[in-house]
């Protein structure tokens, strides 16, 4: 650590001391996005700052009940360390924690100093920087919904929706949420100061949707880590389960997270506006369009990325199983909004809440990017009410399936890289050989008096 950096570190001490902060917490995402993070005490935050924080990479390869599964470079390699370095520059106070700030952290392999090969906010930089070089800035605004739950003993997976309300669609108020809970989680997300816009009661009992606004992409998918992270936490304190999972009841829908997306051009412009051209869209915005289509079943592992996934698709469930594309209409995987000029956007519906939020947006950056590379054009746009595979190809409807369409994509996974596409393949295709192992309810419900 330079003099200089070492002037900045003690500032930015000096500021939290005075905001009675003592502890940081440091925090980054792992494969599946899920927040890992250390505490550390604010006298030795210079020390952090030089050295890094010692983690096992194997965290990178550790499935949500514990295992560890062999991904190269983990187990194979005996275990060895990667090095996190905080980033100063996203320090904020946890509103709902005093005396706690946190910070977002740099994941690298000590032995390199290079970026550790899974780490999904250094993947997005890759994908953001071949963008540049061909004169395209991408600009995200993200939208997730998800389920909010209370406790109930002796009930399946021992949670039930908060609440129950029937018809309680784009709502705000106690009608569908009677303790307030969107209230207090906007207040706190808003003093994170995570560029939080606006939120409502969602389709389901017990279901919200909270928007936030639009940047560049790296601050997007950083904004909307935290925000999954803040959101579950927030709903920790109120003894309640928050949970972004695809479709966790039966009776009820799935939750998505929808991305929009446009991009700056060199001049500064909308690269996606042209008054002239069909439909106000330009040739680089119809070939996003095209590259987002062509590059969905590979993309559907990413931005689907569960077993559980593959359950929130099916006609008129407004979640796309289709690849097809229209303007304003929202049975499309792909919708164009009606604002033109500075607001021309595509909105990718594919994605659902359990994404990582840095693969979702590194992916479907990427897919765009390779449609404009490539010049292809979208086929005519969908007219009326979709969800005719007559009409248009159908995703893969399972996460085996998306794995092997990834796996299969070069192009895709060219730009993503070998090994972040190595190491996610393998996890991914452990999990699902997990599944298949388990016996799960419906199983032991459907056979046991029968058979």
């Amino acid at each position: 650590m330079s003099a200089s950096d070492s002037s900045a570190v003690r500032r930015h001490m000096e500021r939290l001391a005075a905001e009675g902060v003592d502890v940081v917490r440091v925090t980054y995402p792992d494969l599946i996005g899920t927040e890992r993070a250390r505490d550390v005490l604010l006298d030795e935050l210079p020390s952090a700052c030089e050295h890094g924080l010692a983690f096992c990479r194997a965290v990178y390869h550790t499935t949500p009940r514990g295992g560890t599964v062999p991904v190269p470079g983990g187990l194979d390699a005996g275990l060895p360390d990667v090095r996190v370095l905080p980033d100063l520059r996203t320090l904020t106070a946890l509103p709902w924690e005093p005396g706690v700030a946190g910070c977002l952290g740099d994941v690298t392999d000590p032995a390199t100093g290079l970026p550790a090969p899974e780490s999904p906010r250094d993947l997005l930089r890759a994908v953001s920087a071949r963008c540049a070089q061909h004169g395209l800035r991408p600009v995200i605004g993200p939208e997730l919904e998800y389920f909010l739950c209370e406790a109930a003993p002796g009930g399946a997976g021992g949670w039930r929706r908060y609440s129950d309300t029937d018809g309680a669609v784009y709502t705000a108020g106690l009608r569908g949420d009677p303790d307030n809970h969107l209230l207090r989680t906007l207040r706190g997300l808003r003093d994170l100061d995570l560029g939080v816009s606006s939120g409502n009661h969602e389709f389901d009992g017990g279901q919200f949707e909270i928007n936030l606004t639009h940047s560049d992409a790296l601050a997007a998918a950083d904004r909307a880590f935290r925000f999954k992270a803040a959101v579950k936490e927030l709903a920790r304190k109120e003894g309640r389960l928050a949970t972004f999972m695809a479709k966790p009841f039966n009776e009820a829908g799935g939750s998505g997270f929808h991305l929009h997306l446009s991009c700056v051009d060199e001049a500064g412009g909308n690269a996606f506006a042209d008054p002239a051209a069909p439909h106000g869209l330009s040739a680089t915005a119809r070939h996003a369009v095209a590259g987002v289509l062509a590059h969905a079943p590979a993309l559907a592992a990413l931005a689907n990325p569960t077993v559980n996934s593959y359950k929130r698709f099916g006609p008129d469930t407004l979640a796309p199983w289709l690849v097809d594309w229209g303007l304003d209409n929202r049975s499309a995987m792909v919708r164009v909004p009606p604002e033109r000029g500075a607001g021309t956007r595509i909105e990718s519906r594919l994605g659902d809440a359990s994404a990582n939020p840095y693969l979702l947006v590194a992916g479907t950056v990427a897919a765009a990017l390779l449609g404009v590379l490539s010049g292809a054009e979208p086929p005519a746009p969908l007219e009326g009410y979709g969800y005719d595979a007559g009409r248009s190809a159908v995703l893969p409807a399972t996460l085996p399936a998306a794995l092997d369409a990834l796996e299969a994509d070069t192009e895709l996974t060219e730009v993503l890289g070998k090994d972040f596409t190595t190491a996610y393949l393998a996890y991914k295709r452990d999990e699902v050989a997990r599944f298949h192992r388990h016996v799960t309810d419906w199983e032991f419900s459907e056979y046991a008096e029968h058979l």
